[in-house]
């Protein structure tokens, strides 16, 4: 686990001085706010109509924005021969796919709490402090499960020269069974439910991060030597 955290660290310190994940990442998330505000500016400061609008708007900013980074995740290793050195590092391979899930999670989150403002500010939307930490909650648990599951395609796709069109056509299939339950609990967060109404989807959640996890780290040194 101790390796897992020295790649997560590798990873971000290198996005953190160029920032081209996170800025691309951002400016995406951004300009689908400002087009979905537009597109219904006349629901605006409307609170049980952006509540319905909100989940939908804000899981396809987060799962398109997200994308952009997870199609970079291990483009960046293939320059200099830097993933045959991480596959030669005396370590077990899922410790790479681990470091890697690390650091995507990281820039994944900062893109969210950065958009979550301007969400607000472009709605005219309020949240209060009770349904900001369980919108959090399924935040986590939507975004593990999206990049548990993304950060393995990334690595099969690697190797193709249509990786950025490849990668999307495989993930969205897969974590439709995340993003159907992260909407509805986020559209019952925002509607007022508390955290007893949302168990079955966060239980649904958990299940899934904790299976694909599992697998993807079982399937990932296959992936990896292919």
């Amino acid at each position: 686990m101790i390796r897992s955290f020295y790649i997560a660290a590798k990873d971000l310190k290198v996005e953190f001085r160029t920032k081209q994940m996170l800025n691309s990442m951002f400016i995406f998330s951004l300009l689908v706010l400002v087009v979905f505000s537009i597109s219904f500016g006349d629901f605006l400061g409307d609170s049980e109509k952006v509540e319905k609008l909100a989940p939908g708007v804000l899981w396809i900013a987060f799962i398109f924005a997200g994308m952009l980074g997870l199609s970079r995740t291990f483009a960046m290793e293939t320059e200099n021969g830097c993933l045959e050195a991480l596959m030669l590092c005396p370590t077990d391979r899922s410790a790479i796919y681990t470091g890697k899930i690390l650091s995507s999670l990281v820039i994944v989150f900062i893109m969210e709490a950065v958009t979550l403002p301007f969400f607000i500010i472009l709605f005219n939307y309020s949240l209060d402090s009770q349904t900001t930490l369980l919108l959090l909650i399924i935040l986590f648990l939507g975004t593990s499960g999206f990049i548990a599951v993304g950060t393995l395609l990334s690595a099969l796709t690697l190797g193709t020269r249509t990786r950025e069109l490849l990668l999307p056509v495989l993930l969205l299939p897969l974590i439709l069974p995340v993003i159907i339950p992260a909407v509805e609990a986020t559209a019952g967060v925002l509607a007022g439910n508390g955290i007893e109404n949302l168990i079955p989807e966060i239980r649904l959640l958990a299940v899934y991060d904790l299976v694909f996890f599992a697998v993807s780290n079982l399937v990932f040194e296959y992936v990896i030597s292919d």
